[in-house]
């Protein structure tokens, strides 16, 4: 595992690309982030699928993890490889086991200087490039806030501008940014994405037939 660099700052475009793996995925059973998963013909563990995608779109990418995850961050290294690892930033969360907002808090906290924040999960192994870009294309283009869509139902990844920067900082619990959300309904950007990987996050062992 590369050693943790909190203060890389975000991506050249000026955003910073944030994915979530610091969940104890209790509904899965065993750790569903480096569950063996085969896409167009390529097996990795279930989280290298998902970080994929954010490689190809982000120079660098923030992955925050749980405390003791040295063996997740080596798997995950050796399935992507040294080019790609190079491009991971790995930041570790000390209050992970708080949930999710935690996680979604420190990750900010590592890149706090950026000019906005894309949120994603590290389990979505099937999320499109396409709406990772187009969020971060609408932040660039001075969205307050946007996220990709299919037939009106809102999906993954989030992102956030600068202006909700403490607000961020300040999240606590188990439901990460949905209140800001909700909230600020009228101030999202719709990306429209015919692509249900958007919504294709895995939480008990069924939701890989779905894939």
């Amino acid at each position: 595992m590369s050693e943790p660099v909190p203060d890389r700052g975000p991506d050249p475009s000026g955003i910073a690309a944030i994915v979530l793996a610091a969940g104890a995925s209790q509904r899965f059973g065993s750790d569903k982030l480096l569950h063996p998963l085969t896409l167009n013909g390529v097996t990795m563990p279930l989280a290298a699928h998902s970080l994929r995608s954010w490689l190809e779109t982000f120079g660098q990418v923030s992955v925050v993890v749980r405390p003791g995850a040295d063996t997740f961050c080596c798997t995950i290294e050796m399935a992507l490889g040294r080019r790609k690892s190079a491009q991971i930033n790995w930041i570790v969360c000390a209050d992970a086991a708080q949930g999710m907002a935690a996680s979604l808090a420190c990750g900010v906290q590592a890149n706090r200087d950026a000019k906005g924040w894309l949120i994603g999960l590290a389990d979505m192994p099937t999320l499109p490039v396409a709406a990772i870009a187009g969020v971060r294309d609408a932040l660039l283009a001075g969205a307050f806030l946007a996220a990709p869509s299919r037939a009106g139902r809102r999906g993954h990844p989030v992102g956030f501008a600068s202006r909700y920067r403490d607000e961020l900082l300040a999240l606590h619990g188990d439901t990460g940014a949905r209140r800001l959300l909700e909230r600020d309904i009228s101030h999202v950007v719709d990306i429209k994405i015919d692509d249900a990987g958007i919504f294709a996050d895995i939480d008990i062992p069924g939701d890989l037939q779905s894939l």
